[in-house]
């Protein structure tokens, strides 16, 4: 559950990634403000091997890929790109952020593509089909 405390970040993130039905979750932080990493990359404020490249891929498609504005027009390919689902959970410029990916589609695919750094990178977490 996430807090709805006020924080000092205006992107503070946790993500679960979980690659395969079964496998063991993994957890990622992400933390900033003003567009500045938490001092120590390495601690639990922002724990991602490439936090900077996923504060990047946040800043520049967080709005859309966290609070997407539907569209009926929009059509999505059938295609699988593989098990791997990832909650992303916190706040983002000042709002609740609780959003699920998946790649069970081509728009999804490319929803997931477009933060896969934010996933941590490893393994299934890329996107690649």
């Amino acid at each position: 559950m996430v807090s709805s405390e006020k924080t000092e970040y205006d992107v503070d993130l946790t993500v679960t990634l979980t690659e395969a039905p079964g496998a063991e979750p993994r957890t990622f932080r992400l933390r900033s403000a003003d567009g500045v990493l938490s001092p120590d990359e390495g601690s639990v404020e922002s724990n991602l091997p490439d936090a900077h490249a996923a504060l990047a891929a946040v800043e520049q498609f967080g709005e859309e890929a966290f609070f997407p504005v539907p569209r009926p027009d929009r059509i999505c390919t059938q295609q699988y790109g593989g098990p791997q689902i990832a909650v992303v959970e916190g706040t983002f410029r000042g709002r609740q952020v609780n959003s699920q990916f998946s790649r069970t589609d081509g728009c999804e695919i490319a929803r997931w593509r477009s933060l896969a750094p934010l996933f941590g990178g490893l393994g299934g977490s890329t996107g690649n089909v």
